[in-house]
């Protein structure tokens, strides 16, 4: 039988029941209502005529006692008497008070006889011992009557207390029955339904655990049947998916395992409390690390706090600022120096799940680039001594010459003293390179304030931004710190940057620059909307002799003197570019 028509019969049968039992309990319980309002009114109207009679026959005695006889009130008090008489002959029900009422009226009739003797035999009447018989027989009879049904109403009054009692009894028979049905339906029901039920939730529970191997006992009942064939049905079926499911992910990891294990740099991948938990065996070499440092924190192991408080900011989702930076390490008893980059990845509701870390061995580059830098050093002192010299010499032949200003001749010195100027301040960028990269260039560091050197900055380039129609802007977000640094210096890296950008901005572009605060570091953006620096160039953006973009000017020495000056700082600085969208530097100092 279906669960539905189960219930269905229960139910109808626990309301069939329940409204019998209300049905004889009203029925009782009117039917004793009205046999005591019955029995009741007929008690009470027999007494009320008995009271009457009584009433009437001492209202007669009265007026016979008086000094004057009123005649006319003893013949209305006869009528009354007659109607009074009349009512409980009509309403006597049983032998017993027709009886009575006959005997009261025989004595009434013999007191009446009495009373229609002469006026004057009056004072006789009062000593007459047939009337005084008559008096004290009705009296009787009127008594007996009253006491006969005030008994009979105190019977009729526990008798009605006992039938409410059994009504009350069959009352709670019924309930206690419809109690009994109920609980045995119920239990039926909970036996039947509950245990097929739980049986589902303890296989769901072991499903959900991962083990798909269950047995479902077949319930009588037609939807629990079907329930659970269609539950194995599908417990079959998940567990052929996940076998093949799982090959499929473990042939994908194989897949991923070897590409990362298989690629020429460095590759660390930390969950997102900033804990080790994959390295490639590239990553090993480099490091000098094993599969026992897994679950630590790279900082610790390589004693680079700093190298934490990063990777903690990129678990958080906190954009990095910094482009790639270099790690000194000792592995294998050999120092490296190497490149790396942190970025965060992220699942489809924009929450973190992991940082990714790769990491690029620069050593032989970095050695190049010292030796670079000393040949470099080397080459323009020794060059700016005689360079100075020709200009100079120079100067003083084109004052003797004295050529006329509107001849080929003089524009041809014009040109040669321009180039001269170029090359010594070319000479004077590359010495100045080289030292910072020696670390042979020291800063002067003093109270500087922020906002002023951002204002003086908009200052300088406030008639040229308004010569190409660029806007120039300055935001400054919250109270800015007052920072040491060298102002000089840090001027000239924003210059560099200003001039970069109105260089690739079309007119009616925007420039801004901004500063904010963001917790023990101070953030300087410098954003324009120009042209954008291509994907491929911006790697190299920071090189030293490495032009990018469309439009050229000078050697490619002035961002790398601006990464120079800010890591002397204790900063960093980085780049964002989108081509065609334009490009946003972001210099990073501590506070």
């Amino acid at each position: 039988m279906k669960l539905r028509s189960r219930l269905f019969l229960s139910i109808s049968g626990l309301v069939a029941v329940a409204l019998l039992g209300l049905v004889l309990g009203l029925y009782s319980v009117l039917h004793l209502t009205q046999t005591q309002n019955d029995e009741m009114t007929r008690n009470l109207g027999v007494i009320e005529n008995s009271q009457g009679l009584g009433h009437e026959l001492s209202k007669q005695v009265t007026l016979l006692l008086a000094e004057t006889l009123d005649r006319s009130a003893l013949t209305a008090s006869d009528e009354a008497f007659q109607r009074w008489l009349d009512t409980a002959a009509s309403s006597a029900t049983n032998q017993s008070d027709q009886q009575a009422v006959e005997a009261i009226r025989r004595d009434y009739s013999t007191f009446r006889r009495i009373l229609d003797r002469p006026f004057t035999e009056r004072s006789a009447l009062l000593r007459d011992d047939e009337l005084s018989a008559a008096i004290a027989a009705m009296r009787s009879h009127i008594s007996s009557v009253q006491t006969r049904y005030v008994e009979g109403f105190h019977r009729d009054t526990t008798k009605t207390e006992d039938r409410a009692t059994l009504i009350a009894t069959l009352l709670g028979l019924v309930i206690v029955a419809v109690l009994l049905i109920g609980l045995i339906t119920a239990n039926s029901i909970a036996q039947r339904v509950g245990r097929p039920i739980e049986a589902l939730a303890r296989a769901a529970d072991r499903i959900g655990r991962g083990d798909f191997r269950v047995m479902l006992p077949i319930s009588p009942i037609a939807e629990l049947g079907i329930l659970s064939r269609r539950f194995g049905l599908m417990a079959d079926s998940l567990q052929e998916f996940r076998n093949s499911d799982v090959a499929a992910l473990q042939a994908e990891r194989k897949r991923l395992q070897a590409v990362l294990d298989s690629m020429d740099g460095g590759l660390l991948i930390f969950n997102c409390n900033a804990e080790l938990e994959h390295i490639n065996p590239v990553a090993r070499r480099q490091l000098g690390c094993d599969e026992s440092h897994l679950g630590q924190r790279l900082g610790a192991v390589l004693e680079y706090p700093e190298l934490d408080e990063q990777l903690s900011r990129v678990v958080q989702g906190q954009t990095r600022e910094e482009g790639e930076q270099d790690l000194q390490v000792v592995a294998g008893g050999e120092t490296r120096v190497l490149s790396y980059s942190l970025s965060s990845v992220s699942n489809d509701e924009s929450q973190v799940i992991c940082a990714v870390m790769v990491l690029r061995d620069v050593t032989t580059q970095r050695a190049f680039e010292r030796v670079r830098s000393e040949f470099v050093l080397r080459a323009s002192h020794e060059l700016r001594t005689p360079v100075a010299g020709m200009h100079m010499a120079f100067a003083l032949l084109r004052e003797r010459l004295k050529l006329p200003a509107q001849g080929r001749e003089a524009d041809l010195a014009q040109t040669v003293d321009e180039e001269m100027r170029r090359l010594v301040c070319l000479i004077n960028d590359l010495l100045n390179f080289s030292r910072y990269q020696s670390g042979l260039q020291k800063i002067e560091p003093g109270t500087c304030d922020i906002e002023s050197l951002l204002l003086q900055s908009h200052h300088r380039f406030a008639s040229q931004a308004l010569d190409q129609e660029v806007d120039l802007q300055v935001e400054l977000k919250g109270p800015l710190p007052e920072l040491e640094m060298d102002q000089l210096k840090i001027s000239r890296v924003l210059d560099n940057l200003i001039g970069n950008a109105l260089r690739h901005t079309s007119p009616d572009g925007h420039i801004k620059l901004q500063a904010v605060r963001r917790g023990e570091r101070l953030l300087i953006h410098v954003e324009d909307d120009g042209e954008g620096i291509s994907y491929s160039q911006q790697s190299r953006v920071f090189e030293p002799f490495a032009q990018v973009g469309n439009k050229r000017g000078g050697v490619g020495l002035g961002l790398a003197l601006c990464k120079e000056i800010v890591q002397l700082h204790g900063g960093t600085i980085g780049m964002e570019s989108t081509p065609g969208k334009g490009t946003r530097f972001t210099i990073s100092l501590p506070i």
